[in-house]
């Protein structure tokens, strides 16, 4: 099988390239994204295989369509990036890895957490360089204070469960409420109660059409005064310019993004010398109640393993028959 692989990094060629190899598959690797600019790469190929930020929207849907190529295997577990309709018009068969470390994502949560409340960026940046002073680096006790966490889901379960054992008063907002978690002691709230008791809120749901911007100038508004924002899930959940305006009067009191919003043509890239062309995520950046990862929370050797695993898998199914498709379960978009 030959198969284009877009959005190509050190880490897909050290776990997922030796897995294309093994079965036996034949990948064109690049570093570029998928866009409508970029699908005639896919050319003379059986398969694509892509990422977070590619585009599979209707022209890069026809594109691929157009040059023969109908199966595509995100390396992901969201697919907000992609046109659903549009693909299925188009025979066009998308699985994805709904799975891979749910682990992995809560872990990087929780250091984000730990990282911004105890000011360990700070410190670190300052004792590098001999300053051992201790001003403007207090922080809080975790134990006790209620942490809200927006989508139970694998992810969202396995941060609640740790900040249980941090001690914390863990409330939850899911249209599906987790048994397990409730007997462990979660409550589950609608949206304006929680938001109202959450002095550290964590997001953890999906990117719908109807959850963007979920947390914008008026859900910022219901938090306590000097609440603290974890978001690893999706940028877009997040009104920036809104949390970039409560950072500033107080409101909210700091933010940890391992997403952004507009970071498609921005993460996975060095900017070091040409200069970050983003003026609001710079700036951002600069404050000291602002941390930013550039989406790395996947990024364990567990995780990857089990995205190299699943995305062959995925890929031999779809291309032998659509009927075999259907023992992907949970996979199939």
């Amino acid at each position: 099988m030959r198969v284009t692989v877009f959005s190509v990094q050190q880490h897909d060629r050290e776990f997922l390239l030796p897995a294309f190899q093994a079965a036996d598959m034949k990948p064109l690797l690049h570093a570029e994204r998928l866009t409508a600019e970029t699908v005639h790469l896919a050319t003379g190929s059986d398969a694509v295989c892509v990422f977070t930020n590619d585009d599979l929207h209707r022209r890069v849907i026809d594109g691929l369509a157009d040059h023969g190529v109908h199966v595509v295997a995100l390396r992901c577990s969201g697919y907000d990036n992609l046109d659903i309709d549009r693909a299925r018009e188009r025979g066009v068969r998308v699985a994805r890895v709904p799975a891979y470390s749910p682990n992995a994502i809560a872990e990087h949560a929780v250091a984000l957490l730990m990282t911004l409340n105890r000011r360990v960026h700070i410190a670190w940046d300052r004792t590098r360089r001999g300053d051992f002073r201790l001003d403007h680096l207090t922080g809080f006790d975790l134990v006790g204070r209620t942490v809200g966490v927006v989508g139970t889901g694998r992810i969202g379960q396995a941060f609640a469960r740790i900040m249980l054992g941090f001690g914390c008063q863990v409330a939850a907002h899911d249209p599906y409420p987790n048994a397990e978690l409730q007997a462990a002691g979660v409550a589950y709230l609608d949206l304006d109660a929680l938001l109202a008791q959450s002095e550290v809120l964590s997001l953890s749901c999906p990117l719908t059409r109807e959850n963007r911007h979920l947390i914008n100038a008026d859900t910022l508004a219901r938090l306590p005064r000097g609440a603290v924002l974890i978001n690893t899930a999706r940028g877009a959940l997040v009104d920036t310019d809104a949390a970039e305006a409560a950072l500033e009067s107080g409101q909210l009191g700091g933010l940890a993004m391992d997403v952004y919003e507009d970071e498609a043509s921005l993460f996975f890239r060095d900017w070091s010398l040409a200069g970050l062309p983003d003026r609001r995520l710079a700036r951002l950046m600069q404050r000291d109640d602002v941390l930013v990862t550039g989406h790395q929370a996947f990024l364990t050797r567990e995780a990857l393993a089990n995205i190299a695993d699943h995305t062959v898998t995925n890929l031999q199914v779809l291309a032998a028959n659509t009927e075999a498709a259907a023992t992907l379960e949970g996979r199939v978009v």
